[in-house]
């Protein structure tokens, strides 16, 4: 419970700034004190992934992924893998998937929060994420970018196309919150 302690404040401390959210917070502050391996690639009910909502400084570039997997524009992430600092984590995988090295991290609070169902691949089961999401801030540059293995592409996109991109209503509740910044 020590590992996953700061998580569990954190996730307060986001539904005290979302009070609406409270059913997702609920079920994510459920499964991480009910799972002592929620932060494990290999915890088949679920487990933690760290995301990077990435802005440009004029807050009117995304930086997304097309991921191969998912076959679907994303914000940029990965799986925990035992690190319970999800914010490190969504840091570490925005370098990962964008070839970029210099993010400012506009928050240490949660940003956003969803629980999505993953679909079998390959010799993976179907399973749960449960997305911390974190916004950081780095310089629009387009020909510094370097495309992951996973990905079929990384592109900045206007935020008024990101929508086009992914209709999907976490990515328009991202867009949304956005506003705040």
């Amino acid at each position: 419970m020590m590992k996953s302690q700061k998580l569990i404040n954190d996730l307060n401390e986001y539904l005290n700034e979302y009070p609406d959210e409270y059913l997702k917070v609920g079920k994510v502050l459920d499964f991480v004190k009910n799972h002592n391996n929620c932060f494990d690639r290999n915890n088949w009910s679920g487990h933690f992934t760290g995301s990077a909502w990435v802005v440009d400084t004029s807050r009117d570039w995304i930086l997304m992924t097309n991921h191969i997997q998912l076959n679907m524009w994303l914000q940029l992430g990965g799986h925990a893998e035992g690190n319970s600092d999800l914010l490190a984590v969504a840091v570490k995988e925005a370098k990962e998937e964008s070839g970029l090295e210099s993010f400012k991290i506009m928050s240490s609070k949660i940003f956003d929060l969803d629980i999505h169902q993953i679909p079998v691949f390959r010799n993976t089961p179907s399973h749960l994420h449960f997305d911390v999401r974190y916004l950081l801030e780095t310089k629009h540059e387009e020909d510094r970018l370097i495309a992951s293995n996973e990905s079929h592409e990384i592109a900045w996109i206007n935020k008024n196309d990101v929508i086009d991109k992914n209709p999907e209503s976490s990515i328009a509740r991202m867009l949304d919150k956005m506003k705040r910044y």
